[in-house]
């Protein structure tokens, strides 16, 4: 009676109080005599209505505005994606995205779709959502500005910054002379679209700047601090200089703007010498995630909104609160990361793409419909390019840096991305810019940021140097081991096993450990911090076994090419090892055992425990991540199972065919550098005669007290091994659902064939 006592009770509870509800309901329409009640009625069939009121639901503002944002994600993140792979920012598919949306190609080809979702009326609405997300966007850009490093190391970058404003300012100016008369609008005075033509010449994207120099992995190096403080600097100027500009526009002169300027220069110092101090006093009582509650959360949304909404009063524009709050926050790193995270994924995941769209919209490369106008465009363009390139480079080279430096420094800051868009979208917003001239400065935005990467690269082929070739890399017999891991307890086991591996042979012998972060989860402020916490408990363990380990840290949007990249290209390593947790890894197996792999089952028919019926089961298979490595990379890759593997004392080598001899090259490293019990399973009775069996023989002979070899799997002492090694084809094609079982205790090293002589 007790399995049934929760099912009599529901329907008991159910079943009554619906009969109590109809009751009731019956009772109230005796209520309705006397009343004049007319129930709607309609001369159509029921279907009809239905329809009729599923086309009033679409056509609703709120329907429209919640199927603007799914569209402007999806295609936003395809753009996004298509770049990243072209080693672009994903910031300029995200403006792409907003352009082929808008009447310049959506618009033009599928005008009734582009009607249908992005009718006139509701854009409205967009704007206003947009510009919430563009208020969390300087925010977060506030936040990114580190004001140590421009206190401390801004003696050159000031110089260069301020360079690179003036100069690419005036020819902005000049710019404007000559376009006046016919592309600004006919009641705009000359200053204000002079004006506002400087500020678009001198405008460098700081997010996208800093995020190009982390990819790039200069982040460390001086020209990667010089440019990281112009950017900081510039920034900060330029967004100043906007507020200045856009008090002239909206007063008319410069008389009429010195009140709203003073009202500016007094909110500034208020917020710097009022609510800095206060909310400082709070970042240091409340520097983790578990101390930071809702409260304390709101207060620095509340200083957000009411800077915001104060610098709109004056008439300096919203962002520039937004921006000013950003940058008054804590200089507690542990602090503003966590504010950040709270912050940045609506931000630049669901509102910032809705800004781009709104830019896209308003953009109509269609009124480019002359050729003379596309040479005005050209004219736009080389002006900024000139302006901001050349004053950058010049500046650099005259506070002392080379020509290769300089040129990198002038390319960098050549970057205008999101921060041109939204200048361009204050313009347009106070009538300064016609929508030709709007689409104009669009597209130079959109090729000043494209252009970037591929002129580092230019000026990196043209000052190519030949590496010199150190007394270590001439050493014929010296071994290299790179690891890659994202999880620190996975280095650990990775350094573990390169040390076992090299143990007896550190003279000839280098280990080099490498994290990878994901541009999008790094923070250039940060950076310092996080790879400390990345790599200590590398430092510990290093200390422990007394081992020298080279550390690099790198940022990229794309961690399988960039694991390519430094293999290939920055050293001659003999064996790339990756641990679990790796972000290039992908599905599950033996309860997300390995990330790379689908689950691996025997290829003969085995006993489904559910349907109690025989069934086929796949073999593992690689992911096209690792797939993609293990093609591409010139050098074997070692994929550790990590089962919290300490020391390689007993090792099992599994051989399953001729194929597989490369393992012993691995194992006999074990056995020289570790002393290490290995025992070899030969699986293939082909692979027990010929050049396999007698390398093995001689290896036996050898070292008779350290290697034992079977001709099939020891059944006996299985929990005894540390370490299991097979090659990745045995791993794909023969290893069983048995052995998962076999050898559920033992850490795995699956091997890769190298494609040179080791």
């Amino acid at each position: 009676m007790k399995k049934f006592r929760n099912a009599i009770f529901y329907v008991g509870i159910i079943g009554g109080f619906s009969i109590l509800m109809y009751w009731i309901i019956l009772q109230g329409v005796t209520l309705e005599e006397g009343k004049d009640i007319t129930i709607p009625t309609s001369e159509n069939n029921q279907w009809a209505d239905f329809v009729s009121s599923l086309i009033s639901n679409v056509q609703h503002p709120l329907a429209i505005l919640l199927a603007q944002i799914v569209t402007i994600i999806l295609v936003a993140r395809l753009f996004g994606w298509i770049c990243v792979k072209m080693k672009q920012p994903s910031v300029i598919g995200e403006m792409i995205a907003g352009i082929v949306l808008g009447p310049s190609l959506v618009g033009m080809y599928f005008p009734e779709f582009s009607a249908a979702l992005f009718p006139k009326e509701s854009l409205g609405n967009l704007q206003f959502l947009s510009q919430i997300g563009l208020i969390l966007f300087m925010y977060i850009v506030g936040m990114e500005i580190d004001m140590k490093i421009l206190r401390h190391k801004a003696h050159d970058a000031v110089v260069i910054s301020h360079a690179s404003i003036i100069m690419p300012f005036v020819m902005g100016l000049g710019l404007a002379y000559f376009l006046y008369h016919e592309f600004a609008p006919a009641n705009v005075q000359f200053l204000s679209f002079g004006l506002f033509a400087g500020i678009a010449m001198s405008i460098t994207a700081f997010p996208v700047l800093a995020r190009i120099v982390q990819e790039r992995g200069i982040n460390k190096t001086r020209l990667g601090t010089i440019v990281i403080t112009c950017a900081a600097a510039d920034d900060i100027t330029a967004w100043c200089i906007l507020a200045a500009v856009i008090a002239i526009v909206k007063a008319g002169s410069f008389g009429s703007a010195a009140y709203t300027i003073l009202l500016a220069i007094g909110y500034v110092i208020i917020m710097i010498r009022v609510v800095r101090p206060f909310l400082i006093r709070i970042g240091e009582l409340n520097t983790s995630k578990e101390s930071l509650n809702k409260g304390i959360v709101a207060i620095f949304f509340l200083v957000l909104i009411l800077s915001a909404y104060a610098t709109e009063i004056i008439g300096i524009h919203a962002l520039f609160g937004a921006f000013i709050a950003g940058a008054i926050m804590p200089e507690n790193v542990k602090f503003r990361s966590i504010f950040i995270e709270k912050v940045e994924d609506v931000a630049l995941v669901l509102l910032l793409p809705l800004f781009f769209v709104f830019t896209g919209l308003r953009t109509q490369i269609g009124l480019l419909n002359d050729p003379y106008l596309w040479k005005i465009t050209a004219l736009i363009f080389l002006v900024a390019v000139v302006g901001k390139f050349v004053s950058s480079a010049l500046a650099a080279k005259f506070v002392g840096q080379n020509w290769r430096d300089s040129l990198a420094i002038g390319a960098l800051m050549n970057t205008r991305g999101l921060t041109e868009l939204v200048a361009l979208n204050i313009g347009y917003d106070l009538g300064v810019l016609t929508p030709e001239l709007f689409s104009m400065m669009v597209i130079m935005a959109l090729a000043t940021t494209f252009m970037t990467g591929p002129t580092l690269d230019l000026i990196d082929w043209l000052f190519k140097r030949k590496k010199a070739t150190s007394a270590v890399e001439t050493l014929v017999d010296r071994f290299k081991v790179l690891i890659s891991f994202s999880n620190p307890q996975s280095g650990r086991a990775l350094f573990r096993l390169a040390h076992s591996l090299t143990k007896k042979d550190q003279d000839n012998t280098q280990i080099s450990a490498m994290h990878i972060v994901d541009t999008q989860k790094l923070h250039h402020y940060d950076t310092d911090q996080l790879e400390q916490e990345k790599f200590q408990v590398l430092f510990d363990e290093s200390r422990m076994l007394d081992r020298k380990v080279t550390t690099m840290f790198k940022a990229s949007a794309d961690v399988d090419a960039e694991i390519i990249d430094v293999v290939n290209n920055e050293d001659q390593f003999d064996l790339l090892l990756v641990g679990l947790g790796q972000s290039i890894y992908k599905g599950t197996l033996l309860g997300n055992v390995l990330g790379f792999t689908t689950r691996l089952i025997n290829p003969e028919k085995l006993m489904n425990t559910v349907t109690g019926k025989e069934q086929l089961f796949q073999k593992h298979s690689f992911d096209e991540g690792l797939s993609k490595i293990i093609a591409k990379v010139n050098t074997p890759v070692g994929i550790l199972i990590n089962k919290n593997f300490r020391q390689a004392s007993r090792v099992l080598v599994r051989l399953d065919g001729a194929e597989d001899e490369h393992l012993l090259y691995f194992a006999s490293r074990l056995v020289r550098c570790n002393d290490s019990q290995v025992d070899f399973a030969v699986l293939d009775p082909a692979a027990q005669q010929g050049k396999l069996a007698e390398k093995l023989q001689k290896l036996e002979l050898d070292f008779s007290n350290q290697v034992t070899v079977f001709r099939d799997v020891p059944t006996e002492n299985m929990s005894e091994y540390d370490l299991i090694m097979v090659s990745n084809s045995s791993w794909t094609a023969t290893w069983a659902a048995e052995d998962e079982k076999r050898y559920a205790n033992a850490s795995i090293l699956i091997l890769s064939k190298p494609k040179r002589k080791i």
